[in-house]
């Protein structure tokens, strides 16, 4: 089984199939690397697809410490893998939690992405909700450590941003749905308290994110009411991103609309790599 180890000495697992220009892809907090197998079906005869489980996500390490889980590790650990394979500048595609490290990653090491894909960033972004959000992933993370994560994640699989996909696609759902309640107790909970819960507002990156100069494309449904605001704050900051946003979706974008997803990037990819005015990194 192949792995990356971090500088902290965690062990991430990865994959990768196909040849080409590099894409990594971060998964959100409800998935793990197989949640962008749409992504990699489509575009591995063009592109070197990497994906990788998170720490706390088996078959990658679960941490027993709290210190251990955090915005900054989560971004590293994305280098981490990157620096493991040799790969010295790649695509960046995050989705959620994976958005938001893919974020972080294009504010502190610019210089190893070619372009970058933030979709579905943005909950608990707000100032005015940073309290309500925090207490709501506690709450979630006592309810995981206590009930386990089948009984203890129900309602979070089926949230108001997620009943899209189990309507679009109830076989995509469901094979979701079955990792997530598969995953594991401590990871997620250590994950929601350390990343989730402590990452900074992207009210306070304006300025960060001001000095972006690598390409941008941002992504986020029209039903996922937590992500609209946050989009288009960074659709204002970032001087070199678009924004896309897919109508009647919610926040699983890339299994809920695949083929609009993989086209989305394949455009985006293209002229970031030609070095096309405006989007040369």
């Amino acid at each position: 089984m192949p792995l990356a180890t971090t500088d902290d000495g965690v062990r991430l697992h990865y994959e990768e199939s196909g040849a080409g220009t590099p894409v990594l892809f971060i998964h959100e907090f409800a998935g793990d690397h197989r949640s962008w197998e749409p992504q990699v079906s489509a575009l591995s005869s063009r592109y070197r697809c990497i994906v990788y489980s998170a720490r706390g996500y088996p078959p990658s390490d679960v941490p027993a410490e709290l210190e251990r889980y955090s915005q900054a590790r989560a971004r590293d650990d994305a280098l981490a893998v990157l620096d493991h394979l040799g790969i010295e500048r790649a695509h960046v595609v995050g989705l959620s939690m994976g958005g938001f490290a893919t974020l972080h990653f294009g504010l502190k090491y610019p210089k190893r992405a070619r372009s970058l894909v933030v979709a579905g960033c943005g909950y608990g972004a707000a100032p005015d909700g940073r309290e309500q959000f925090r207490a709501s992933c506690e709450a979630l993370a006592r309810r995981l450590e206590t009930l386990g994560m089948a009984e203890g994640g129900r309602e979070y699989a089926i949230g108001p941003a997620r009943v899209q996909l189990q309507k679009k696609n109830p076989e995509a759902w469901n094979a979701f749905a079955e990792r997530f309640a598969a995953g594991s107790a401590t990871g997620r909970a250590l994950t929601m308290r350390g990343v989730q819960m402590r990452r900074p507002s992207l009210w306070d990156l304006v300025e960060d994110m001001k000095r972006i100069r690598v390409p941008v494309l941002l992504m986020a449904g029209d039903e996922d009411e937590a992500c609209l605001e946050p989009a288009l704050l960074m659709k204002r900051s970032i001087p070199t991103s678009g924004l896309l946003v897919f109508p009647r979706s919610g926040h699983m974008l890339n299994l809920e609309e695949p083929e609009a997803f993989n086209r989305a990037l394949l455009e985006f990819f293209r002229p970031a790599e030609q070095g096309t005015p405006g989007l040369a990194a």
